[in-house]
């Protein structure tokens, strides 16, 4: 309805396209038993106008119309109603500074005017026309066109009566050929494909119970605090066989992995992205809905519980967020309004040859305002503890993955993505104030100066970034003959160099364990699977003793034999064999000691917390070094052999006289061992070795780790 303009008199018109309609009136619903305008079927497929010429102006209506079933319905106009964004709004989002844009954009389910409806909100600036179609409207574009809302590049309609568990897409029109169908960027849950059509959602009615964890959370310095991430794919975690081999849903993941992670000490899982996406085989990480929890699973309020029961079970929950990149599919980002929207349009800097994906655009505002409010949605909404955001890397430069002519450097000549590293540290900032003790964990995989510093000294403002040139090193060592490995001894000590230029999670991932790189066990040199077994074992052992945060990825806690595959299910039945079940025990064992000695992780990003004892003794393939912890009842004297040769009457120094208890011995007969030690442990002798007044001796297992607690003097 709007005034229109017949010579000197100023009239009221109302159109309307109803194809299903025989006749169409309008209803003055303004005041009680108000009048009924009929309007003219001007067109065979259902477009009505009215004028009212006595009208002078607007007033509140609902269109009234007969079905050719005789049906009556009356209903609001949907264009009776003013925007549901602001001027403010607007400008907050064109400005990218609007926080809480994914509580405004996309389908949000409202009440205006006393009346129950959608507001439905894209941007799409260089669209023709925008519709929004569902299955309320047989999806077709000429019922509900959007309205532009001027230079701000968003089309807007609220459109009443439409409830939850609707399923919609927009409609744009580009003035070229056909228009195109996209899914909502903000959609909050999708169905499968091929469909994929988003579908409206109320988030607010989830009784959450982790009132609790979330101020523990907040008042946690995770810098000073146990965290040992059992990193995990929903999908391939375990299979129901008899069901079809199907996933676990997620409230039938919940209690399990609340029992698994219990048993093993795990104080986090790191969920594998659980963003919609349409392939399995990205295994998430090309991502189309980057508000909404994938169906595979469940639905989002099954996600949420998920989470909760983590949370009142004292675990946290961290989840993989893709930022960098995103898919070509049709359907979702790429092209949005019929022009390079999201991504660059110069390939140059807008795909990515590796992955065959589009690279976001962060030098656009409302770019980061999209991303920003998928960062904060997450926590907001699901409660989530920490996002681990995956290909940094790529993001930090101009030039990652490509020749000389393919990239096109910053506006100083360089190869750093200066609006990249802007939006990571906007994002870590704003994360860190609106959800206090949330982790921001970089996958990053250069020496890039700073991720781990606080953006207020000029660094990226991450909690932890995994340490990816440690692990490189260490693989590259326990993959060698242990008759060579004296040669590439420094492969081991080398990671101290800059081990506290950030504060690391030591990380062995998903990565590392598929494409043919074998798995963790079947990595290890040497024949038959005990031998593997225990080189895993005293690899294990050392990664929980070098300082930092650990990362392990599902499987790799039991030695599985194979791959990773993310279409079919772990191998636990390896369990029934003491190999497998011997590793295991090992990561339960020293997730327990890491997270019950005091002051042993609090010093994980502290180099005070670290001594070596002899880092030199390359002949014999022997490292040891010391943990210190707040007492000296904490200190921690970490002795290993890799070689598969027994150590009789090995010295080592120690800094205490007194008795130094075995706490670990991953030759232990429990873990699959020979059962080579130290009888529970030895008395310090004062003899001076190492550069240390006292010393211990010792029997050294082949290719094991002993650890010993300093008790104090007997």
């Amino acid at each position: 309805m709007h005034p229109l303009k017949i010579g000197a008199k100023t009239s009221i018109v109302v159109r309307a396209f109803v194809d299903d309609a025989v006749s169409c009136e309008v209803v003055d619903t303004s005041k009680p038993d108000g009048p009924r305008y009929a309007l003219k079927r001007l067109t065979e497929d259902g477009f009505f106008e009215g004028v009212m010429p006595r009208r002078k102006g607007v007033f509140s209506y609902r269109l009234r119309i007969e079905r050719y079933n005789g049906e009556i319905r009356q209903f609001f106009d949907p264009y009776s109603f003013l925007p549901s964004l602001s001027d403010e709004d607007l400008y907050l989002f064109n400005a990218g500074n609007e926080h809480q844009a994914h509580n405004k954009m996309g389908a949000q389910l409202r009440e205006i005017d006393g009346v129950q409806g959608v507001s439905f909100s894209v941007w799409a600036p260089s669209a023709a026309r925008v519709s929004v179609v569902g299955d309320f409207n047989h999806w077709n574009g000429r019922y509900h066109p959007m309205r532009s809302l001027g230079s701000s590049g968003i089309w807007e309609l609220f459109v009443p009566g439409i409830e939850t568990g609707a399923k919609y897409k927009f409609e744009i029109g580009t003035g070229n050929d056909y228009p195109l169908l996209k899914t909502d960027p903000y959609g909050k849950y999708f169905e499968s494909p091929p469909g994929n059509a988003s579908i409206v959602s109320r988030l607010d009615t989830y009784k959450w119970n982790d009132a609790d964890w979330i101020k523990q959370r907040e008042s946690t310095d995770w810098a000073s605090a146990p965290v040992s991430i059992y990193e995990m794919h929903v999908g391939s975690w375990k299979r129901i066989v008899e069901d079809a081999n199907r996933s676990l849903s997620y409230r039938e993941l919940a209690d399990e992995l609340v029992a698994y992670l219990r048993d093993m000490q795990y104080t986090h899982v790191e969920f594998m992205p659980l963003s919609e996406h349409p392939f399995d085989g990205s295994w998430g990480y090309q991502v189309t809905g980057f508000f909404a929890p994938t169906y595979r699973f469940g639905t989002p309020e099954d996600f949420m519980y998920l989470v909760d029961t983590l949370h009142q079970n004292g675990f946290g929950v961290i989840m993989d967020w893709v930022p960098a990149h995103f898919p070509t599919d049709s359907f979702a980002l790429g092209q949005f309004d019929g022009t390079a929207l999201y991504e660059h349009a110069d390939p140059r800097q807008g795909f990515h040859q590796d992955w065959g994906t589009y690279i976001f655009n962060y030098g656009r505002n409302e770019v980061c305002t999209f991303l920003i409010a998928s960062a904060l949605a997450w926590c907001e909404r699901y409660h989530i503890d920490g996002l681990r955001v995956d290909a940094v890397a790529s993001m930090l430069y101009l030039d990652y993955s490509r020749e000389e002519g393919q990239w096109i450097p910053n506006k100083h000549g360089g190869r750093e993505n200066l609006e990249a590293i802007d939006f990571l540290r906007r994002t870590n900032d704003l994360v860190h104030q609106y959800y206090p003790g949330t982790l921001m964990i970089a996958e990053e995989s250069t020496a890039f100066p700073g991720v781990t510093k606080p953006t207020s000294e000029g660094g990226l403002g991450f909690d932890m970034k995994w340490n990816m040139g440690w692990m490189h090193d260490t693989l590259e060592y326990f993959q060698k003959d242990p008759i060579f490995r004296k040669y590439e001894h420094h492969q081991l000590s080398f990671g101290m160099l800059y081990q506290y230029s950030e504060n690391f999670t030591q990380v062995f991932s998903h990565d590392e364990i598929v494409h043919g790189k074998n798995s963790m066990i079947m990595k290890m040199a040497g024949e038959p699977m005990s031998n593997k077994a225990r080189q895993l074992r005293l690899l294990y052992a050392f990664m929980w003793m070098w300082p930092g945060k650990k990362t392990l990825f599902m499987g790799c806690d039991f030695g599985q034999s194979a791959e990773w595959a993310h279409d079919g299910s772990l191998d636990w039945h390896l369990l029934q064999y003491i190999d497998h079940e011997g590793v295991q025990r090992v990561v339960r064992d020293l997730n327990r000691i890491y997270r019950e000695i005091s002051g042993f992780a609090a010093k994980d990003n502290h180099p005070e917390g670290f001594e070596w004892i002899n880092a030199s003794d390359a002949d014999n393939s022997i490292l040891t070094f010391l943990r210190n912890g707040y007492a000296q009842t904490d200190t921690l004297a970490a002795v290993a052999n890799y070689t598969p040769v027994l150590r009789e009457e090995y010295r080592v120094g120690v800094p205490y006289p007194g008795f130094w208890k075995e706490i670990l011995n991953t030759d232990a007969k429990e873990y699959g061992g020979l059962g080579f030690g130290n009888g529970g442990g030895v008395a310090a002798d004062q003899i001076e070795w190492d550069g240390r007044p006292y010393s211990i001796k010792l029997q050294l297992p082949p290719v094991s780790m002993s650890i010993f607690r300093y008790q104090g003097e007997m």
